[in-house]
């Protein structure tokens, strides 16, 4: 039997893993174009669309084609969570700051084009602070229907929805790779965030700043409670934060700390339940409510009482700590103020 010389089958070896990789890349990219081809142009419509501030816009061409995007659809008098998903999306908008605009673009388009004109739009744009980089569209009926499709936001179960049980989801995607992910009202902004400013961009900016793990906090089991609160309240509320400083954008809704004692309980508890029915009555509070936040409806989000229990307790928790933590720092600085006199 012919033996090959040992240097020989080395060289054998190395091309074979040369043609396996070369096979290998051309695959990874056949892959990543075929994203970019088969959600191109072919499949998403280029429908026009009118913007808040009256300019028309094609789907395709203009608002998605090799961008990464976030778009979800809303109606502007939607009395469940469309205020709430708009409000989150603010909050990733904050998150990212310049990017939106730059290397991120959010689209809010209606299901309710008869209602919701430009001019309509811009002023819920308004109430929200809507910043450069995030488009509020209407258009056709028939052309918003076809794109909520396409996205995999419309099943034939929503063919005879109203408007008040449209399904609330939103999708993010890059249409450039092909990658898309739906999400959730009700998702962490930060993480939303991430996935926009990092996953879909394939991490192609570096990290701020170099963290280890050695560093991380410990994991902090959360209550029910205040589970809810991230995820249905903290949007539009915060607890104690005029106490410390304030958000930089204007707020959506009241701040929340001390409110349990504050509001009689049990309009307190029907309001969390069915603030659209308290609306509809003219509830005086609710309707001084609704015009001092600039008439952001509170929407109602399907709590149910172990819900707003839940709710009640964590609210109250939160209160008397941020008081306990301001009350000790107030008295430490008096110490500090009292011992610095006496030094002088």
């Amino acid at each position: 039997m012919k033996r090959h010389h040992p240097a020989i089958r080395q060289t054998v070896r190395l091309l074979l893993m040369l043609i396996f990789l070369l096979s290998f890349s051309g695959s990874l990219a056949r892959a990543a174009g075929s994203g970019a081809s088969v959600w191109g142009a072919d499949y998403f419509p280029n429908v026009p669309l009118v913007t808040q501030e009256g300019k028309t816009v094609r789907f395709f061409d203009d608002l998605i084609k090799g961008k990464v995007v976030a778009i979800n659809f809303i109606y502007t008098s939607c009395p469940d969570a469309c205020a709430l998903e708009t409000a989150r999306l603010r909050e990733v908008q904050k998150i990212l700051g310049s990017r939106v605009g730059s290397d991120v673009f959010i689209y809010s388009i209606t299901i309710d084009p008869e209602h919701d004109t430009p001019r309509v739009l811009r002023r819920y744009a308004e109430k929200f602070q809507v910043g450069p980089g995030w488009l509020f569209l209407t258009g056709k009926e028939a052309d918003i229907t076809l794109l909520r499709k396409k996205l995999g936001l419309y099943t034939e179960e929503n063919r005879d929805e109203k408007l008040g049980e449209h399904s609330l989801s939103n999708i993010i995607g890059n249409q450039g790779t092909g990658q898309w992910i739906k999400g959730s009202p009700y998702e962490n902004p930060y993480i939303m965030a991430s996935k926009l400013g990092s996953w879909l961009h394939n991490w192609k900016l570096p990290p701020e700043s170099k963290r280890s793990y050695a560093d991380a906090p410990a994991v902090r089991t959360i209550s029910k409670g205040e589970e809810l609160f991230r995820s249905r309240c903290a949007s539009c509320h915060t607890i104690g934060a005029e106490h410390s400083g304030g958000p930089q954008l204007r707020p959506i809704g009241p701040d929340l700390m001390g409110v349990t004692r504050k509001r009689d309980g049990k309009w307190l508890s029907r309001w969390l339940a069915e603030p659209d029915r308290m609306l509809q009555e003219k509830d005086p509070l609710a309707l001084s409510l609704l015009a001092q936040f600039d008439y952001v409806p509170m929407p109602n989000l399907r709590l149910a009482p172990a819900d707003i229990r839940d709710l009640f307790d964590f609210m109250e928790e939160e209160s008397h700590r941020i008081e306990h933590h301001q009350h000790g720092g107030h008295q430490h600085g008096e110490h500090e103020h009292q011992h610095e006199d006496h030094r002088q």
